[in-house]
């Protein structure tokens, strides 16, 4: 039997679940996020980078610009450091954008039953208003029955309505959280999308730049080990090493008392904000007592109230722009000053192997001295960071390769060179035995390993009392 159509609240009902139906179907994907995210975070960066660029530019004015046959590998080490440290941030990016994409679909069919369940609440609502018809409101005000029976049916139809709109408001929310579930379900495919064809750009220039670093190091492999044997090579190093730490050192510094001054401008804005805020409760509860005062006298003399008077105008509330602004990465250290010193006998051992080479001791028989030390590892080996910190350099460096200083605070820094990868940025924060490196030969060494210095005030000190090999 076919229903003939009604121009009634049925039928406004039924067209509100049609439209709840068709904006289940609609689909409007969204642009991904994940690029432009990246590209922020690069430009927060950017600022700091500047300043380390123009740091290492002064080291190479101030030194003897004699050719390093090691400089042939900067950029072949630096490229598969890069490489590798993409690899390493999509899988993990891979990862928790799988685990999101299983959530969503969770979410999706818990979402899914509710929308069952609610159409068909609805339709069984939809058809009993249907055969009630739409007369029921005039029948009963015409019939002539009790007032207050009729007077309690009316409600009771108004209660049914409401509770009709109530189910069509829930349903068309949760319409919309599904399209919302469908949008970010596309944006993480995407994203998946994006992942892997970075992963395949990375690995092929992993792959190419092992090749053309196999040739360089056996077209230059005489060449190393006789410019290794050189006293005066190994002096530059050291000098060059100093030079940037003195550098880092300065520029530390700078930025701490920088940062220092801006948190106390933000602490004299926020005082400012709150007395002009307890200037303006005073004010407002002053002239509200005076409106009081003087409708009293005016009720006592039975003349009519005052008119109020004019609320106290509201003084200017500080600028603090500044607090809102987003900081560029910072180099302040993530350790309060004086932690990385009681870590003395505690700090992590930075990287699992066997110990070549010890401070003070002499290069090649009658060299130089080490002012670190040198730890066998095979090539990929994890490298940690001893203890809490911030990255404050991370890249290739003449006589030391690939690598990375993290500043703990106190003017204490730990050093980790001839890394394979750098798996930190500059700027990053780092946990103690957080992996923040690979083990490697980068910089023209001869042995796959972990060259390793600590420092404080700018000078080598001896690691093994502090640190439990």
């Amino acid at each position: 039997m076919r229903f003939p159509v009604k121009k009634s609240a049925g039928s406004a009902l039924l067209c509100g679940l049609l439209a709840c139906v068709l904006a289940s179907t609609a689909l409007a994907a969204k642009p991904t996020e994940r690029s432009r995210q990246k590209a922020a975070a690069e430009a927060k960066r950017a600022g700091i980078q500047q300043q380390l660029s123009e740091l290492k530019r002064e080291i190479s004015r101030t030194e003897d610009q004699k050719e390093d046959v090691a400089d042939d590998l900067a950029e072949s080490e630096a490229a598969i450091s890069n490489a590798n440290r993409a690899l390493r941030d999509l899988a993990n990016e891979q990862q928790e954008t799988n685990a999101r994409l299983q959530d969503l679909a969770t979410e999706h069919e818990r979402l899914a039953q509710t929308i069952v369940a609610q159409k068909k609440q609805l339709s069984a609502l939809l058809r009993e208003h249907y055969v009630a018809g739409n007369e029921d409101r005039i029948k009963l005000l015409l019939s002539g029955d009790n007032p207050n029976r009729i007077n309690r049916d009316l409600q009771m139809m108004a209660y049914v309505s409401q509770a009709q709109a109530r189910l069509i408001a829930s349903l068309n929310a949760n319409l919309a959280q599904v399209q919302e579930n469908r949008d970010k379900v596309e944006n993480a495919k995407t994203e998946l999308e994006e992942i892997a064809q970075e992963q395949r750009d990375q690995k092929a220039v992993l792959e190419k730049e092992k090749v053309r670093r196999a040739a360089l190091l056996n077209s230059l492999s005489s060449k190393l080990v006789a410019q290794r044997k050189q006293a005066d090579t190994l002096q530059r190093d050291e000098q060059r090493m100093s030079g940037l730490v003195d550098r880092l050192t300065r520029l530390i510094r700078e930025q701490a008392e920088a940062e220092r001054k801006r948190q106390e401008a933000l602490a004299a804005a926020r005082a400012k904000a709150a007395a002009e805020a307890k200037a303006r409760a005073e004010a407002r509860a002053a002239a509200k007592a005076e409106r009081e005062r003087l409708a009293r006298e005016a009720a006592k003399a039975g003349k009519p109230a005052p008119k109020p008077l004019p609320e106290p105008e509201e003084p200017k509330v500080a600028e603090q722009a500044q607090e809102e602004r987003t900081p560029d990465i910072s180099l302040a250290p993530a350790a309060p000053a004086g932690a990385f010193a009681k870590m003395k006998g505690r700090l992590t051992r930075p990287v699992n192997g066997t110990i070549a080479a010890r401070f003070g001791a002499k290069r090649g028989g009658d060299g130089p001295s080490w002012k670190g030390m040198f730890i066998k590892a095979p090539e990929g080996t994890e490298v940690r960071a001893v203890a809490l910190g911030r990255v404050v350099h991370s890249g290739w460096m003449r006589g030391f390769g690939n690598l990375i200083i993290v500043d703990h605070g106190g003017d204490y820094l730990s050093i980790y060179a001839n890394n394979q990868t750098l798996l930190k940025r500059l700027g990053d924060a780092v946990r103690a035995g957080e992996p923040i490196a690979s083990a490697g030969n980068t910089g023209g060494n001869e042995e796959s390993g972990l060259y390793f210095e600590l420092r404080h005030l700018g000078k080598a000190f001896d690691p093994a009392s502090w640190i439990n090999f």
